[in-house]
């Protein structure tokens, strides 16, 4: 027979995945998807083919079906075990069938197995979903599908029932034989300003005068080689607000589809203040797998993922406080530790950190995270510094419900902020361990800079708590409010918060009103945010906020297959089943019973191909067929048990007045060591109290000799250190200005060194390093 054209499989069978097409639309900000994956046999044998692909956590999968020759079969949602049986039946009875299931050990792994696919026949299958999107720090709206599945890290001796252990044939980009489309319509009463996205689009194509909306296509061509986001700017800042859906009662007695649900999206405007103490204990885990040699994307002058790392490290622990404790650790097949145990943030402890963090490299081999999270938690916690837990990794691991309950079990002595690294990093595990500890999650992919989000986080981990938050309801008589959403426990500075509910009882006329408020305390005051809104439901036929709900809900009790705690698994299965969202316990199966007869001939397997990233072909075979192997060049083979290496003499640290003196490092050093990026230069080069050390590395960065610097001294006897800490501080304002956000804390601390040795004479001092430096910084932004 001869072969059709296009790319073959490793047995040198074409690919019956022939098309990938997804239509978003997006109304304020709920996304609603459908994508549809289009088969189609050109051999002379029956099918069953496998494809394993990437999707957010947050996603509430709520929708199944196939088209066969016009004809459209629904997905039933049913228990896993019973879906698989009647998968395996309808293949040994020769009959078409198709099976739709998340990962076991992952939420953001799915797998779509198409059965008897008989020779010629064509089939879409479209999946359908809702979530939530996440609010940047700037008040864009994010969206991203994932396009990149990564190879995950398989810990030694862990189960091999997940779908990211399947053979998946790995090739170049070049030769993937599916292609993508994609079309966006957004929708928002704030009116739409612009949209921006790190893949080739249409230009943003306004569907009316008033601008409220807006569509956008992804043009032909687009590669497997990042995963495609879009960021959404709105004209108006946003609002709180509340919706109310209908509910189902006719086909639902009982459960969350009965009764109306309720969205409510806060938007508190917390106060900045200071703490009157700063204090706590930060432990940075950061990534040190080979696939952190990656850079962190496919586009040109991407840094790499560990260089990013090390930048990142450099300002968080310039950053913090003195008189806080920290440590570092680094992971992969093995861990190490920068200290035995957490240490003091002093000079002396803050140069030798810094030290270290010039040696790290990603060198540890595979991803194995649990083992030092254990090691972390098993520390015993310094009275008065509360555990603030900083993660980094590419997020390629297979046991994520493993690490999350980790987290979940230590919830109450820490806070855990997590960053994930890369295209392709496992949005599960990420968000899934901030969610649990009560802090936040942020990816880093395309031109974002891993340091400004991490310096973010840094500064909401030292903002005073905000305590004793509720959320109360003032509704007509007969009618209550049952909140789905986990009780609120931890709130920022600039986040958005939402909630879900279910209205009971008896519903109201359709002029009727209920309010719902949101009560806080920060530093002994209270603060309030209340929300007025309209109890008439809308209708909506795909239940967009009771499967929001039933999401939210699933979230905080689904621990995976195997780990979900049977008192919640009976909860889990009868939620997903009621509301059609898709679970860990629950699987949507579709068989063709339309065939006049069996599928004849012997069944033979085909799995979708993945692409290869970052010109990897060179480490990995051509065909990959394993998540026990990692995509690195400095990949370590998996120990049995990761194993803590030091290379580092213990050490012992106590408070003490250390006084930082002239640094040993010469200027030619300072360049090799950071490069020509005089930001981290000018950072790497001041004191734990805030201070900078007049020497010829700083005098380097402003351009002048160290004499010539030191000789313009404005005040007679003031202390050199004083005159170099003014500098440091004009140059920042005047070469880094849009960087601001990473360097905030830096001059936070610098301004307070001033306040307390120079305050006297800072106005002369900064008018001199204005002069001496040229700058048109306007003297009026260092008032003290």
């Amino acid at each position: 027979m001869a072969l059709p054209g296009g790319l073959l499989t490793r047995g040198e069978e074409p690919v019956p995945l022939k098309s990938i097409s997804v239509t978003l639309s997006i109304r304020e900000f709920v996304a609603g998807v459908s994508a549809t994956l289009n088969y189609e046999n050109e051999e002379e044998v029956p099918l069953e083919t496998f494809f394993v692909f990437p999707m957010d956590e947050d996603s509430a999968v709520y929708s199944f079906e196939a088209e066969i020759d016009g004809k459209k079969i629904k997905a039933e949602l049913k228990d896993k075990r019973k879906a698989h049986s009647i998968y395996e039946s309808a293949l040994s009875n020769r009959r078409q069938a198709f099976l739709l299931e998340e990962d076991r050990y992952s939420r953001d792994v799915f797998c779509c197995n198409v059965g008897n696919l008989h020779p010629g026949s064509k089939v879409a299958l479209t999946l359908k979903y809702v979530q939530e999107l996440p609010l940047e720090a700037d008040g864009t709206l994010r969206y991203v599908l994932p396009a990149v599945l990564n190879p995950r890290y398989c810990r030694p001796g862990s189960s091999e029932d997940s779908c990211l252990n399947m053979k998946t044939p790995v090739v170049p980009l070049e030769e993937l034989p599916y292609t993508f489309s994609m079309i966006a319509t957004i929708r928002s009463q704030h009116g739409i300003e612009r949209i921006q996205s790190n893949c080739p689009f249409s230009p943003m194509e306004y569907l009316g005068d008033d601008k409220t909306s807006a569509q956008v296509s992804l043009t032909e061509g687009h590669k497997f080689d990042r995963d495609v986001e879009l960021l959404i700017y709105y004209s108006e800042k946003h609002t709180p607000s509340v919706a109310v859906e209908m509910g189902q009662a006719k086909d639902n007695p009982d459960g969350l589809m009965k009764d109306p649900s309720a969205m409510v999206c806060f938007y508190p405007n917390i106060p900045e203040v200071e703490s009157p103490v700063i204090c706590g204990e930060f432990v940075f885990l950061m990534d040190r797998s080979g696939s952190m040699h990656c850079p962190i994307s496919k586009q040109d002058k991407s840094q790499l993922r560990i260089e990013a790392a090390k930048e990142t490290l450099i300002l968080l622990l310039k950053s913090l406080p003195i008189g806080c404790y920290f440590n570092v650790y680094g992971f992969g097949t093995s861990y190490e530790a920068f200290f035995p145990n957490s240490v003091e943030y002093t000079q002396q402890t803050m140069e030798e950190a810094l030290r270290r963090v010039q040696l790290m490299r990603a060198d540890l081999g595979g991803t194995e995270i649990l083992t030092p999270l254990q090691i972390i938690y098993g520390e015993p916690s310094i009275p008065g510094h509360p555990l603030q837990l900083f993660i980094f990794t590419d997020g390629e691991v297979t046991d994520t419900f493993s690490v999350i309950n980790e987290v979940r079990r230590n919830r109450t002595k820490h806070r855990c902020f997590s960053f994930g690294i890369g295209e392709g990093a496992s949005t599960s595990l990420i968000k899934g361990i901030a969610r649990v500890a009560g802090g936040t999650s942020e990816f880093i992919t395309g031109k974002a800079r891993m340091q400004s989000k991490a310096l973010s986080a840094l500064k909401r981990a030292l903002q005073p708590a905000v305590e004793d938050i509720s959320v109360s309801w003032d509704l007509p008589r007969g009618l209550s409010a049952k909140m789905l959403s986990p009780e609120q426990t931890v709130l920022y500075r600039g986040q958005r918060l939402i909630i879900y509910a279910l209205l009971s009882g008896t519903m109201p006329p359709a002029d009727a009103t209920g309010e719902v408020c949101l009560k806080y305390m920060l530093q002994g005051k209270s603060f309030e945010n209340r929300v007025t809104f309209s109890l008439q439901p809308k209708p909506d036929d795909n239940f967009t906020i009771h499967r929001l709900a039933a999401k939210s809900f699933l979230q905080t009790k689904d621990m995976g297959f195997r780990d979900t705690p049977a008192k919640d698994k009976k909860d889990v299965l009868k939620v997903s089943i009621d509301c059609g969202v898709i679970s860990s316990q629950t699987a949507f199966i579709a068989v063709n019973k339309s065939l006049n007869k069996p599928v004849q001939g012997p069944l033979a397997r085909r799995d979708v191909p993945r692409p290869i990233l970052f010109g990897a072909a060179s480490m990995i075979p051509r065909f990959y067929g394993g998540a026990h192997s990692k995509p690195s060049s400095s990949y370590s083979p998996p120990a049995s048990q990761p194993t803590r290496i030091n290379h580092y003499p213990s050490m012992s640290y106590q408070r003490d007045d250390y006084k930082p003196c002239r640094p040993m490092i010469s200027k030619e050093m300072c360049a090799l060591v950071f490069g020509d990026n005089h930001l981290v230069q000018l950072i790497s080069l001041q004191n734990a109290d805030g201070s900078w050390y007049p020497d010829e590395n700083l005098a380097g960065i402003l351009g002048r000799s160290l004499e010539d610097l030191l000789a313009a001294i404005p005040v007679k006897d003031a202390n050199s250190s004083s005159w170099a800490t003014v500098l440091a501080m004009v140059w920042l304002h005047s070469n880094a200005k849009q960087m601001k956000c990473e360097w905030e804390l830096l001059e936070k601390k610098a301004r307070t060194w001033i306040r307390i040795h120079a305050a006297s004479i800072m106005q002369e001092l900064v008018k001199a390093a204005i002069a001496f430096t040229k700058s048109s910084v306007d003297p009026a932004i260092f008032a003290l």
